[in-house]
């Protein structure tokens, strides 16, 4: 985990993703194509500094969530959007109305191909 560190040379990602239907919003230094099949790989996550009176409940629950994490592997069904970014901005947990993704949700899983069965089966 990084913290806000003066970085020009890196760019800065914002990464949405869905996760147990929560909408996650991280920022990462680093994010390319896993080896792992399906995968994307975010780096150097970056949550930003805030003084102790003020706790942001949202990026303190992302804290705790990648803490100790040096690299965290997203399915990528999961990305709904990845943006490059001046700066890093607010983290964000988003409970996803109506509970379950795509049911009179705005948010909807990627659709993925589904296996056929063989022809006469």
């Amino acid at each position: 985990m990084h913290y806000r560190q003066p970085n020009m040379n890196k760019p800065v990602f914002k990464v949405i993703f869905l996760n147990q239907d929560e909408v996650f919003e991280i920022f990462a230094r680093a994010i390319f194509q896993s080896e792992m099949y399906g995968f994307i790989e975010v780096e150097e996550l970056v949550f930003g500094e805030r003084s102790q009176l003020l706790v942001d409940p949202a990026e303190e629950k992302l804290k705790n969530e990648f803490a100790g994490v040096k690299r965290t592997y997203i399915p990528m069904h999961a990305i709904v959007r990845i943006d490059e970014v001046e700066k890093e901005g607010e983290v964000k947990v988003t409970e996803v109305k109506g509970g379950a993704v795509g049911a009179g949700s705005k948010i909807a899983k990627f659709p993925m191909p589904g296996i056929k069965p063989p022809l006469g089966e």
